[in-house]
């Protein structure tokens, strides 16, 4: 996991710095330092390169300065503007450095046009909200930002995304916090090993997962469920299906059965407790006995669930959702993408994802994954974890049901359910990232979850 700090956390880093005695300046030339070392590796070299910096007043200026300086040194030609006087048509430069305000900005900022130029942004993109992406439409558009200490969520999220350009993480001396010991971490690759590994005389039973998903004509969902459960290092997937007949069962690795087609909660809780957690949901339907029954389930479950897809209908609206998943002993995970969000929380996300999804996490005690090309995993005491692996390849139909089943294999494998919830997404995005460019299918996931897992083994972790 990689720190995340909003612009609060960084000031309070900040005023430790200057009580341990670290000198401002020293920081600053540092910072500097990181910005021109990044500048010339756009450029190919300093010498002979044509820069403009953007400097404000502040610190982000002075770091600004800072990298002109050095770049001058080198033998680029450099031309400083106050950010206040800079031209609205920066023409003839090969680089322009946006150190005109950092993670502090507030209001809105006309940036200069760098007519073709790349650009390189100090710390967060002038003009970006850096809590939470928010842009307006003269907000800096970089090709490259070198941030300071730890990631900032604004960088993550939403327009900021898009507009911070490659990211490159300086650390610079600054006393920031252990990932743990944040209210915010970003999920990589080396959390594979946060999986624990199976013993060297596991059975099937120790990391097995329930899953009650489908009905008649809607047998896809709890196949990408199973199989993607299966590859994602569950013993064994056993599988629930209301109303399916003998011959509709999909043929996978997973222990089928039909359940009822209507009052299926009390099939679907028998022998549950053998189970490491249960996936709900998917391909379900929406009728009210469907509803109902799972109700039903999830207030009786005796491990931890994952609710998606028609699951999180069956919950109905914002005031009866906590009524149902605070008494509950074993954790709850809900995984809504926006639409979902917007019934189960009384309202839409909107652009402070981070902090909607804290809100609904607390008042309904559960965690929650709101979906996105960032997802979002909040727990209800406010701790967040993100993942920024997913990407437009993954939205097409039965995608979210893989997730699903990636979370509940690790819940199953017994990862803590905000762990699971996140590596689920940050896995799920780089197994996408492993498949077609164009034409990826969700039924194409799990064999890639499967093979980004086992790289995780190769690099020494024990996933898989």
């Amino acid at each position: 996991m990689r720190p995340v700090l909003g612009p609060a956390e960084m000031r309070e880093v900040d005023a430790k710095a200057a009580s341990s005695g670290v000198p401002v300046e020293r920081l600053i030339e540092r910072a500097g330092t990181a910005v021109a070392q990044a500048a010339v590796a756009m450029l190919g070299g300093a010498y002979g390169a044509h820069v403009a910096v953007v400097a404000g007043r502040g610190n982000n200026g002075n770091d600004g300065k800072v990298a002109g300086r050095l770049l001058a040194r080198r033998g680029a030609r450099v031309v400083a503007f106050p950010a206040g006087e800079a031209p609205a048509r920066l023409e003839g430069f090969d680089l322009v450095i946006d150190a005109a305000y950092g993670t502090g900005f507030r209001g809105e900022y006309r940036a200069p046009d760098p007519c073709g130029a790349k650009v390189l942004a100090v710390d967060v993109p002038s003009g970006l909200d850096a809590l939470t992406g928010e842009a307006g439409g003269e907000t800096v558009w970089a090709d490259a930002t070198v941030t300071f200490g730890s990631y900032k969520p604004g960088l993550l999220l939403g327009e900021g995304r898009r507009r911070s350009g490659r990211l490159l993480l300086a650390p610079i001396g600054l006393p920031v916090p252990e990932p743990q010991d944040c209210e915010m971490a970003l999920m990589d690759d080396g959390d594979m090993a946060l999986l624990p590994a199976r013993p060297l005389e596991a059975h099937k039973w120790q990391s097995a997962l329930a899953v009650v998903a489908g009905s008649p004509g809607m047998y896809g969902a709890p196949a990408f469920v199973s199989r993607a459960a299966g590859r994602a290092g569950a013993g064994m997937v056993r599988l629930g299906i209301p109303g399916a007949g003998p011959g509709d069962l999909p043929v996978t690795e997973a222990v089928s059965r039909a359940l009822p087609a209507a009052g299926f909660d009390e099939a679907a809780l028998n022998g549950l407790e053998r189970c490491r957690a249960l996936v709900i949901g998917p391909g379900l339907g929406t009728e009210r006995p469907t509803r109902a029954s799972v109700r039903r389930i999830v207030s009786s479950a005796p491990v931890p669930v994952v609710i998606d897809a028609d699951g999180l209908t069956a919950l109905g609206e914002s005031d009866s959702v906590a009524e149902l998943i605070v008494p509950r002993v074993a954790p709850t995970i809900l995984t809504p993408h926006a639409g979902e969000f917007a019934r189960l929380a009384g309202g839409p996300p909107e652009a402070d994802r981070i902090g909607a999804a804290r809100r609904l996490a607390a008042a309904s005690g559960a965690v929650v994954l709101l979906k996105g090309s960032t997802t979002v995993v909040a727990e209800p005491g406010g701790r967040v974890l993100l993942s920024c692996s997913g990407s437009s390849r993954l939205a097409t139909a039965g995608t979210g049901d893989v997730l699903s089943g990636v979370i509940g294999a690790f819940l199953a494998r017994g990862l803590p359910p905000t762990e699971a919830a996140a590596l689920a997404a940050h896995v799920h995005g780089r197994a996408a990232e492993l498949g077609r460019r164009v034409g990826l299918l969700a039924g194409d996931l799990p064999e890639l979850v499967a093979e980004v897992l086992s790289g995780g083994e190769r690099r020494g972790s024990d996933a898989g």
